[in-house]
């Protein structure tokens, strides 16, 4: 069966490299993919998927299911597909979105003998206020037994950890005055942020090498003679566990207050995006794709990296089974973010990549769905180190 899949999965590649095509040539911002969400939920109604549209409030989220009718097991593929800003697809979105969405169709052509279901499922705004958070919020993996995706990067890499994110501002509002004339009459908000800086980063030494903190002044005043009746600052606090990351936020939030103190600025605090938990890799998951990846063709995978960013893929992997390996583009120091990225993803290469990655997946999904054991071992895994 696994070999039907493989020559399957080569009858259709022109297809699917004309879809990630598409994508790269129409770069969409998160929450305004129109013409990518549009693309692949045509392609799959096109092979028989009933698709639910505006999942979780997002314009450009959906559900695609195709239902066997028989009981079985039931796999999740996540779609990508936001670009950056002036970039474009400088993260491979483009192939993210074309790998789980051809692999899902795929997977569709054997489950009518297997038994099980095959859910895609298209999430937006990875980059910025990522869909999977509302998603694993409000129940929309509830009856999925495992949920995949797969990135490019420059090599190929099995599924590792990510770091939990809080994106969190704190504004001031203090009081206006001319800054010779009259300073005493008024409240500086620029200064609260400046302790609020000084603060942070006396901190740094007494956390965890794991931790990191970034941030900007967003907004520190008009003019030089006037002193600032508002300023505004926006934080990333990253750390690899959730737990972690919650004691460091409080820290943060005491040292505002602080600084709120000292100057009477009054200050608001909020999150401007989504947090984003801590990646948990479901290992014997990522052990049935690695081998498939290898199967595809992928060379030299490698163990999974140290990953100091952070993916709302994490939040998937605290409520079902979840990996999040990485594709290889051929060149090993290929950086992400980046135009030669982007370029990499519709050069002969990344049409190589999409459709080891595309196999690799179908494959997972169909061991999934036919291997009860392995299933098994899957969600006890998943019992034992998320629930435990």
């Amino acid at each position: 069966m696994k070999q039907k899949l493989i020559e399957l999965i080569d009858s259709y590649k022109s297809d699917f490299y004309g879809i990630s095509e598409y994508i790269f040539q129409n770069p969409e911002l998160g929450d305004q993919e129109y013409k990518s969400s549009a693309k692949l939920m045509e392609y799959l109604k096109s092979h028989g998927f009933n698709i639910e549209e505006n999942i979780v409030g997002r314009p450009t989220a959906f559900k695609a299911e195709f239902d066997s009718g028989k009981p079985g097991a039931v796999v999740a593929y996540l779609c990508e597909y936001d670009a950056l800003p002036e970039i474009g697809h400088g993260c491979g979105h483009n192939m993210i979105g074309t790998m789980s969405m051809a692999a899902g169709i795929m997977l569709s052509k054997v489950v009518n003998e297997t038994g099980g279901k095959v859910i895609v499922l298209g999430t937006p705004a990875e980059e910025t206020n990522g869909a999977k958070v509302p998603m694993a919020e409000q129940g929309i993996f509830d009856g999925i037994d495992a949920a995949m995706m797969v990135h490019p990067s420059g090599l190929s890499y099995k599924s590792g950890n990510s770091l939990a994110m809080d994106a969190i501002q704190f504004e001031y509002h203090g009081k206006t005055s001319h800054a010779a004339a009259s300073p005493e009459k008024g409240i500086n908000a620029l200064d609260a942020v400046l302790m609020l800086f000084n603060g942070i980063n006396a901190m740094r030494q007494q956390v965890r090498q794991d931790v990191r903190m970034h941030g900007i002044i967003k907004d520190g005043g008009v003019a030089a003679n006037v002193i600032p009746d508002y300023a505004c600052a926006q934080f990333y606090f990253r750390a690899k566990d959730r737990e972690y990351l919650n004691e460091i936020v409080e820290r943060v939030k005491n040292i505002a207050k602080g600084a709120e103190s000292m100057t009477g600025a009054k200050l608001e605090i909020s999150n401007y995006e989504l947090s984003y938990d801590d990646m948990i890799t479901n290992q014997q998951l990522s052990e049935a794709f690695t081998k498939n990846m290898e199967l595809a063709g992928a060379e030299d995978v490698q163990p999974a990296s140290k990953n100091l960013g952070s993916l709302d893929m994490g939040n998937v992997s605290h409520v079902v089974p979840a990996i999040h390996p990485y594709i290889g583009l051929g060149k090993a120091d290929l950086i992400g973010h980046t135009r030669e990225l982007a370029d990499l993803t519709v050069s002969e290469q990344g049409r190589k990549a999409l459709i080891q990655g595309t196999t690799a997946l179908a494959l997972t999904g169909y061991d999934l769905l036919s291997d009860d054991s392995l299933l098994k071992e899957v969600k006890e895994e998943f019992n034992n180190s998320v629930h435990a």
